[in-house]
């Protein structure tokens, strides 16, 4: 299982079929099953849809999938208010349809996140739930040094720098879920026109077009 954070449900607004956050630019999807939901005895007279949603949050929250991908939530449920009893057990079984909102990673998607870790290897960023790790050969076309007291991947020609806390747009070029506990690797490249850290894409389109720069700088003065 993967841990959740608290700060980036809030900022994921899953009302419709496909969703962005606002953060990481990631697309997520609303997976509908259908499945049976043990209420234990202990939990007869709750309200049954408030206690089949918690035991399927138990059940599927933070769990790794094949076909779902990476479970972040239980959104929404329907629950038959019927129930059966299996012999030698005192819990009711009901048949429940509910929502799950999931992250499933694709293969040369371009997804944009925070540098959340920086090491001599290269830099994690955080991609929906997970992190991604980004080479320090795959971040641009430079010799890149490691600076261990700033946290910093600095280019040697370029002068560009990558550190905790930066927003980059990259493409996803690796994608293993995660089993028996595992949490999975995501690889992602920046070493592609118009990705990279957010600033050095801005600075590349002025370069290529100096006439986006002229009416950038013509609104400020305005």
């Amino acid at each position: 299982m993967f841990s959740i954070n608290d700060k980036y449900l809030s900022c994921c607004q899953y009302k419709n079929i496909f969703v962005g956050c606002g953060r990481c630019k990631a697309t997520f999807n609303i997976v509908t099953l259908t499945d049976s939901v043990r209420i234990p005895p202990d939990k007869f007279g709750g309200p049954l849809e408030n206690v089949a949603k918690e035991q399927l949050k138990i059940k599927y929250e933070g769990i790794i999938d094949e076909e779902l991908g990476y479970v972040i939530a239980v959104t929404s449920i329907e629950v038959s208010p019927i129930g059966k009893i299996i012999p030698g057990d005192g819990a009711t079984y009901h048949k429940v349809t509910f929502s799950l909102l999931t992250f499933y990673p694709k293969i040369q998607e371009i997804v944009e996140g925070e540098v959340v870790e920086v090491a001599d290897f290269g830099a994690f960023v955080r991609v929906g739930p997970v992190d991604a790790l980004i080479h320090v050969s795959q971040i641009m076309d430079d010799f890149i040094s490691y600076d261990d007291r700033q946290g910093v991947l600095m280019g040697k020609e370029t002068k560009r720098k990558i550190s905790v806390g930066d927003f980059v747009r990259v493409r996803t070029t690796a994608v293993s879920l995660g089993h028996g506990g595992s949490f999975g690797k995501i690889g992602v490249t920046a070493r592609q026109p118009f990705l990279g850290k957010l600033e050095w894409i801005e600075e590349d389109i002025k370069a290529t077009n100096p006439a986006v720069g002229q009416k950038t700088e013509s609104k400020d003065k305005t």
